[in-house]
């Protein structure tokens, strides 16, 4: 682990620390301190850390940050009955450049998924995401990218990258490693007609505030596709924040977004997870506390992970076969988690990029609409991807 880039948690948090009962998370992980140091990572499974780097902000105004408050309160919650080791490695201090933080963000997120330890970043504005999902240029070759916004952030690509542009240049900067984007809980009055334009014709996914609103449960085969999860906190209803952290009086409530971090800690396939656009502020304590608890929900989340991709037993899952519109839609249902998978048929005439995406995560819903003659909108846009 690159140990130049991160700060140590600042003495002011480690004195409150020592206030807290000793059952509390704080009195539970490693932490990074000036005085022992940084912490050994070999039985660590997840590490927090924050990234104190904002200049890329479309409304930045010279204002620095840190994350103190977050620290205070997510130390003082208690830990569920979890089987994980955690350590806080402190902040990546903000470079000299913008693309010096981009370079030790990206760095420390592949050295932490090649040790299969799951990097959970506390960031200042969004776009870097981008260097999240540049960590694994090295690693796979095509990323499933979810973010959980009010926006789609497509933006111009042409100009230089900001929060509100980052998505665009994840698309079209190489290597394409980009396989799919998924926003979940766009407002569709942030969003122009041309960027939802490129959303569908790039077969990507997007899901309505209030679809989610109605059934979180949409979310949950979107994140187990997913590698990186990025939370951009302007997707949360401005009643539910500090006053600088508001943003629209509609939005997911704490409740919402608490069961969409759950959802992506229980996904075996995300390996990286980020909560953006953190704006700290003297009335800031309801924000720190929904930051903490979005962290508390990845973190119950992961422990609560279960292998139930294993289809070469024939006994682990079941099989069912539907016709629809003279396509055979293939199901699976695992008997461990009772959770569905659809089959996406090989075209073997294309140059496929898809060979460990063959079975996409999908709703039992999905199988009762199959029936019905209805074909799943989610198999839909993955066969016409493979078909590209």
């Amino acid at each position: 682990m690159t140990l130049d880039f991160f700060s140590p948690v600042s003495d002011l948090v480690l004195a409150h620390n020592e206030l807290l009962s000793p059952q509390a998370l704080g009195k539970k992980i490693k932490i990074h301190s000036e005085k022992k140091g940084f912490p050994e990572l070999g039985d660590v499974s997840i590490v927090v850390f924050g990234v104190l780097e904002n200049r890329n902000d479309v409304n930045y105004i010279g204002e620095v940050f840190q994350l103190n408050e977050i620290r205070k309160i997510f130390y003082s919650l208690f830990p569920g009955s979890w089987n994980t080791v955690i350590a806080d490695l402190g902040d990546i201090k903000a470079g000299e450049t913008v693309e010096d933080t981009y370079f030790a963000l990206k760095t420390t997120v592949c050295e932490l998924v090649k040790q299969n330890i799951i990097p959970v970043i506390i960031g200042g504005s969004q776009d870097l995401t981008y260097a999240m999902y540049r960590a694994y240029d090295t690693l796979q070759s095509m990323v499933n990218l979810v973010s959980v916004d009010a926006k789609f952030d497509l933006g111009d690509s042409s100009k230089p990258m900001k929060n509100n542009s980052f998505v665009g240049k994840i698309i079209l900067d190489e290597p394409y490693n980009l396989f799919n984007y998924a926003t979940v809980g766009y407002q569709t009055y942030f969003n122009s007609q041309e960027e939802k334009d490129l959303m569908d014709n790039l077969y990507f996914e997007s899901y309505r505030l209030g679809e989610i609103s109605n059934n979180v449960t949409l979310v949950e085969p979107v994140m187990r596709d997913a590698n990186v999860v990025s939370v951009d906190l302007n997707v949360v209803q401005g009643s539910e924040v500090s006053l600088k952290q508001k943003f629209s009086p509609n939005g997911l409530n704490g409740k919402e977004i608490c069961a969409v971090a759950r959802y992506a800690g229980i996904s075996n396939k995300v390996s990286s997870f980020g909560v953006f656009e953190y704006k700290p502020s003297k009335d800031d304590e309801m924000t720190s506390m929904l930051v903490s608890q979005i962290l508390w929900y990845f973190i119950e989340g992961v422990n609560c992970r279960i292998n139930d991709e294993d289809f070469s037993d024939d006994r682990s899952y079941q099989k069912f076969i539907t016709l629809v519109e003279d396509q055979e839609l293939v199901f699976y249902k695992s008997n461990m988690t009772g959770r569905w998978w659809i089959e996406i048929p090989f075209l073997s005439n294309v140059n496929n990029k898809l060979k460990r995406h063959t079975l996409l995560p999908c709703m039992h819903q999905d199988y009762i609409d199959a029936c019905e003659n209805k074909v799943p909108e989610r198999w839909y846009k993955a066969f016409q991807k493979n078909s590209i």
